[in-house]
């Protein structure tokens, strides 16, 4: 009798923390006609290279990996993985400011207004 193995799935690049998945259920709540999830990328600008960008998605892409939340898709480009695995995104609000925070160890260094990063 042999023993089937299976393998656990793949762990998503990016941990999203309950706050940063309350906060895309109520992006998408609000989301014009025809979106179908919310996407993360890391486009070149800012004074160190790269930043983050959360925007939403109007149809899927094949290279793009895909994140199910209670409150909807969650995209992340397919270009942008590697900068990104092991990231955490977090949503924080305080009384000057709200915004999707992230811890990424794959940064090696941020801009003084931390609009962007270097990997």
């Amino acid at each position: 009798m042999t023993e089937t193995k299976t393998r656990p799935a793949p762990k998503a690049a990016v941990t999203l923390t309950p706050s940063a998945e309350q906060r895309i259920a109520d992006l998408m709540a609000k989301a014009p006609e025809g979106t179908i999830g919310v996407k993360l990328s890391t486009p070149r600008r800012g004074c160190s290279g790269l930043a983050y960008s959360v925007d939403y998605v109007s149809e899927a892409n094949s290279f793009d990996e895909r994140i199910e939340t209670p409150g909807g898709l969650f995209f992340i480009d397919g270009a942008s993985v590697l900068y990104l695995i092991g990231s955490v995104m977090d949503w924080r609000e305080d009384d000057f400011q709200a915004g999707f925070v992230f811890e990424n160890p794959n940064a090696t260094g941020s801009c003084g207004c931390g609009e962007s990063f270097t990997v």
